[in-house]
């Protein structure tokens, strides 16, 4: 189905399934535990051992010598695997370091060897007997002092002028220009990274964990050099990714390796440790802003420069991409630079870009707001735009910022916040409020999807679309269910498996448009070919109830495969809707803290989002996704670091014990609204999503609600008590 002119009335628009509060139906198996997640599949490979990965114990280097005749001879070993003896690699496109390293090495962790035994305990003993001599290279570990060096991306967004950005910034009566600092971040999800590989022959399944189904079959089949057709990826439950699933990493390749030279089943799942340093993480930034403004309020220049790191071959942390269509501003300047850094690979966590760059970007409006003594949010009102403003013609094809602020300021109680800081106590604690936009693109891909009916009336929806604990077996099945006319309990879903339609996968918020999109896509087939079946018109038949309805006549659904089950499949394919219009989600983060004036501990009391993202498809999955955003939102502003070792360049803090992250126990209030609204430019479905948008915005309005609570402005994140101390009010 092509997608290319706006939606109009369509099924999904009876609202009698799409669009209300419903429980996730794979809900039962988590909370019983009895979902399968990867490591688990014990079911699925018979005489399964065990795969431990060993890890460059240095930063940048070559290894000198690796004996592994120690870790070969101990008890239960059946192969060990290195660089020396894997065979020829490729190197799949969505990794930036080798995913087996050695001899060179590239970071820290980097994986060289794998162990495998016929237990865990015996791989893990024998990994620690492999005898590795390093020569160590002068490595990079700190984007400040690589600043200086730091280039212009080949991968990313070209640099951005529209107008005199020097001139109107230089003659604005009102100016800021502040640099604000985000260190590096871990997904540091639950669920570590696993995988169990089996071979047939020359052919290879992975039950893995991981996001996106078939970028990392074409991946795998890169590294192995292997037919994309011979591989197969199997990853129904995922117990979060964050973004650190996105793309097949050593767990899964060194199962594959494993079990090829075992000549068995292998598992492999990363340690703790591992998951921080060997794969992914968002790199830290630095950002400079530049504000100038009228005595009235108008933004007449608007720069944002950002600076991150990665490996050699990397990308940027695109931290100024809100800022090309969050306000309005007739000269603006925006410039992202890339510094060759040998820390751990940094790639896409939870809203990459957005989530960063709001962090900055949203103080920096604060503090403008503060010196033209104009309250924060009649500020961002002032400066609100419904179109591009590199592109005036393109219009937003919807845009309820506004909004989004105005009902979140009466809902939250913003008229009783005190302008001046500080001047709001509470006993021992001074209590503030602060807000900020949140702003997150809406992104289309092609996603398609199978469709069974057979002769009971059950619908089976079949797609490598993936569940990463957001509810997208629910949503689907909602789909399936609005379009056939059916009960959720007569809708069956099958999701990430390689073997099914390819989807547009889990990522960048754009998951669950797009699959539900091309289940509809499916669905209008499905209900052709039945129509068809049972001698109907197509254009007028109804589906309701189980049955297929037309004028006097009703057929039950099921009878259209009384001889044979039906079988279609269909894939969304858009147009140029999403050049024409810009596609966007919007939200207003609202945040009240309490800091203790004589300890400077911090307390987020509540939180509040009111969100502008299209149709929700579930609002009650869609909740959750928003205030479990909120809530890492908030470990981003308070919490969350990753602290580098900057003689040997690695991630010293790398598990849970040192890496602290928020839970919902930690904030006792959090509020979601969801505005009423419907893109028809998006989808059939009319939806965009809300998964991202949910942090987009939050880090900056915990800061802001700090300041407003101590009238100390912190612009190096995380927001911890000893960068509030010494400048916090002298106690009575």
């Amino acid at each position: 189905m092509k997608f290319d002119t706006p939606a109009t009335t369509n099924p999904i628009d009876q609202l009698k399934v799409v669009g209300k509060s419903t429980d996730r139906i794979d809900g039962p198996l988590k909370t019983t535990g009895t979902a399968p997640y990867a490591y688990e599949r014990h079911d699925v490979a018979p005489n399964q051992a065990y795969g431990h990965v060993l890890g460059a114990s240095i930063a940048k280097g070559r290894i000198a010598s690796l004996d592994t005749s120690a870790a070969r001879a101990a008890p239960g070993v059946l192969a060990v695997v290195t660089a020396k003896n894997a065979g020829k690699l490729g190197k799949g496109k969505f990794n930036t370091a080798k995913l087996l390293g050695g001899p060179e090495i590239e970071h820290y962790h980097q994986a060289i060897a794998v162990v495998v035994a016929e237990t865990f305990e015996q791989a893990r003993a024998a990994a620690q007997l492999i005898r590795v001599d390093y020569v160590r290279s002068k490595g990079a570990f700190d984007l400040a002092s690589a600043k200086s060096s730091a280039v212009a991306s080949t991968r990313e967004q070209a640099d951005i002028a529209v107008g005199d950005f020097a001139g109107a910034f230089a003659a604005a009566p009102v100016q800021i220009d502040a640099t604000y600092t985000t260190p590096d971040h871990a997904h540091a999800m639950m669920e570590p990274h696993a995988s169990i590989a089996a071979w047939e022959g020359d052919k290879l399944t992975l039950w893995t964990s991981n996001q996106m189904i078939d970028w990392s079959k074409s991946d795998m089949a890169t590294t192995l050099g292997l037919p994309k057709e011979n591989v197969r990826l199997v990853s129904p439950y995922i117990g979060g990714g964050f973004g650190g699933k996105l793309w097949i990493r050593a767990d899964a390749l060194l199962a594959a390796l494993g079990a090829r030279a075992a000549g068995r089943p292998v598992k492999v799942a990363l340690t703790r440790p591992f998951m921080f340093n060997n794969t992914t993480h968002r790199p830290a930034t630095i950002q400079r802003i530049r504000i100038g403004a009228t005595k009235e309020g108008k933004i007449t220049a608007i720069g944002h420069e950002g600076w991150s790191g990665d490996l050699p071959g990397g990308g940027l942390e695109n931290a100024i991409a809100q800022t090309r269509l969050l306000y309005a501003g007739a000269n603006r300047m925006l410039a992202a630079r890339l510094a060759t850094l040998d820390l751990p690979e940094g790639n896409a966590m939870r809203a990459p870009g957005e989530a960063p760059g709001l962090m900055a970007l949203e103080i920096a409006m604060d503090e403008m707001a503060e010196k033209l003594g104009i309250d924060p949010i009649e500020f961002r009102i002032l400066n609100d735009t419904q179109v591009d403003p590199e592109k005036p013609e393109r219009r937003f094809s919807q845009r309820q910022l506004v909004e989004c602020l105005r009902s979140g300021a009466q809902r939250f109680g913003w008229n009783k916040r005190s302008a001046t800081p500080g001047r709001t106590r509470e006993g021992r604690w001074l209590v503030g409020m602060g807000v900020a936009a949140g702003f997150r693109n809406n992104l289309l891909a092609k996603s398609a999807a199978r469709v069974r009916l057979d002769r009971s009336g059950v619908v089976t929806v079949e797609t490598d679309m993936t569940d990463i604990g957001t509810g997208t077996y629910t949503i689907i099945a909602q789909t399936a269910a609005e379009m056939m006319g059916l009960p959720l309990d007569k809708v069956v879903v099958r999701l990430g498996d390689s073997a099914f339609p390819v989807s547009a996968g889990s990522g960048g918020q754009w998951g669950a448009n797009n699959s539900t999109a091309g289940v509809y896509a499916a669905c209008v087939k499905l209900r052709e070919a039945v129509a068809q079946k049972l001698g109907f018109d197509a254009a007028t038949a109804e589906f309701v109830d189980g049955k297929v309805r037309s004028g006097d006549r009703s057929v039950p659904l099921g009878q259209a495969a009384s001889e044979a089950e039906i079988v279609v499949e269909d894939l969304i394919e858009y147009g140029d809707l999403d050049k024409k219009y810009q596609q966007s989600t919007f939200a207003s983060h609202f945040v009240e803290t309490a800091v203790d004036a004589a300890t400077g501990e911090i307390r987020i009391r509540r939180m509040l989002a009111v969100c502008a993202a299209g149709r929700i498809l579930n609002p009650k999955s869609a909740r959750s996704q928003v205030i479990g955003a909120m809530t890492m939102g908030a470990g981003a502003a308070l919490m969350e670091e990753l602290a580098v070792d900057k003689r040997l360049g690695f991630f010293v803090n790398h598990d849970l014990a040192g890496y602290e992250v928020p839970v919902h126990a930690d904030i006792p209030h959090q509020e979601v609204v969801f505005l009423d609204e419907t893109d028809p430019m998006s989808s059939p479905m009319k939806a965009k999503g809300v998964g991202e948008l949910g942090i987009c915005g939050v880090g900056a309005a915990v800061a802001n609600a700090i300041y407003n609570a101590t009238g100390v402005r912190v612009r190096e994140y995380p927001i911890t008590l000893d960068k509030l101390l010494a400048k916090l009010p002298s106690v009575a």
